[in-house]
């Protein structure tokens, strides 16, 4: 079913998509914010499809154990470790401790010899013979009661294992925003470069991080700089549209309310709102967070208790001017509640501002996050943050391939999005009309 639209919104829009600039922004931004929503996908350390022996196994929503791959422990496994494609293959998880029956070998004379000497603690050294252990020291004795027939031999799960075959669909990068690898092939783990530097002492070359799988390097702990580069642009680009959304819904709920009733509402209202708007946001933050357990939902509430300022005072003016036009006494004339008059009347014809300042509001929630974060006030490790990337990169200047893809990433998200308030402020602009 086609969606018909108001034929004032129709002219906006034909005048929002002849701007080509605004068009192209937007565009390139819904582009951006939908590759980065399935950020599991793209960048994690489970694999998104596990087949062992045509049985298929999901890593990268459901979590298993290593006993449901047939390995000893009921832990999440490692599935980039050596030990876990052993399990795999049907091999030992432990193959390095492995011992073989030539460890064993009856025919050997040698036997393990432990003298007094060895439990010396630093006295006089003992003259008396060695203890000599041989494996005819650990035959069966007879004298041994025999193992009960109910109880089962229980055999280790390893040595029941057989060769399998499997196959694996990993992400295309291979690490999430919190994953710290214990080794890297290219012998650096934190502060890797995806280029090839030298060591400190100018010895040798250090390799590409691009050997390890780290396209944009790691940063100063060693997790990869791309995935939390991704994983932090979607949760800016979340935490301004949602702060953007409440703070627009209070504003207009608010201002509304100030501007259809007037009098000694308005008046109260907006001394209180003055009052509470003198209040730096900052020390707000400061003392919820020491009270408080910080947390992304702490942040946008305290973000919350401020950010609907800006619109309601706009929503107020066009209420104050919309409550004594023609239409909306006589619907007060006919007996409709003021909320009614309200929601159906007055609201659809104040819109204006308030499409016209919400990319500038997603733009404002944006940098209050990445400020907060910048701080160390924002969202607590290792929740991934393009604030606290730009953070690194200021404390490890050294380390541009921190610096330079945060600060593009950030300054053009927020480019874009200014292109897209102005070429809506202009389709709204009611001076543009008559083009």
């Amino acid at each position: 079913m086609a969606i018909k639209l108001n034929k004032d919104l129709q002219v906006k829009l034909q005048r929002f998509n002849r701007d080509k600039r605004a068009r192209f922004s937007l565009i390139v931004l819904m582009l951006f914010f939908f590759l980065t929503l399935p950020a599991e996908f793209l960048c994690n350390v489970r694999p998104i499809l596990l087949v062992v022996d045509g049985k298929p196994y999901v890593p990268i929503v459901w979590t298993y154990s290593e006993q449901d791959f047939g390995g000893p422990l009921l832990s999440e496994p490692d599935y980039k470790s050596e030990r876990f494609l052993r399990i795999l293959k049907g091999e030992s998880p432990d193959a390095s401790t492995d011992m073989g029956l030539s460890d064993f070998d009856e025919g050997s004379d040698a036997g393990l010899e432990l003298g007094l000497g060895d439990f010396d603690e630093g006295e006089e050294e003992v003259t008396s013979a060695p203890l000599i252990l041989t494996l005819d020291d650990f035959e069966e004795d007879d004298s041994l009661a025999p193992l009960a027939e109910s109880e089962p031999i229980i055999e280790s799960p390893t040595t029941t294992m057989k060769t399998r075959d499997y196959w694996m669909l990993w992400p295309p990068v291979r690490y999430d925003y919190k994953h710290i690898p214990s080794h890297s092939t290219t012998g650096r783990v934190a502060l890797a470069a995806p280029y090839k530097v030298s060591s400190s002492d100018k010895s040798r070359i250090i390799p590409s991080s691009w050997e390890d799988g780290h396209y944009l390097g790691t940063d100063d702990r060693g997790r990869d700089v791309l995935a939390r580069l991704m994983y932090g642009f979607r949760i800016s680009m979340i935490f301004g549209l949602s702060l953007a959304v409440t703070g627009t819904i209070l504003g207009c709920l608010l201002g509304g309310i100030q501007g259809f009733f007037g009098g000694w509402i308005d008046l109260i209202g907006q001394r209180l709102t003055e009052i509470w708007g003198s209040i730096p946001r900052l020390y707000i933050l400061i003392i919820l967070s020491a009270l408080l357990t910080p947390s992304v939902w702490l942040l946008f509430g305290i973000l919350n208790l401020t950010a609907w300022m800006g619109m309601a005072a706009y929503i107020r003016a066009e209420f104050l001017k919309g409550r004594n036009l023609e239409y909306v006494k006589a619907a007060k004339a006919l007996g409709v509640s003021n909320f009614s008059i309200m929601r159906k009347h007055i609201l659809p014809n104040s819109l204006t501002p308030v499409i016209t300042f919400f990319p500038f509001e997603v733009t404002a929630g944006i940098l209050a996050l990445v400020s907060l974060d910048f701080l160390n006030l924002g969202v607590p490790s290792p929740a991934p943050s393009i604030g606290e990337l730009l953070s690194q990169g200021k404390t490890n200047l050294q380390a541009i391939w921190i610096l330079i893809p945060t600060f593009v990433v950030l300054t053009g998200a927020l480019t874009l999005l200014t292109f897209v308030g102005d070429g809506i402020r202009n389709a709204f602009d009611p001076r543009k009309a008559a083009n």
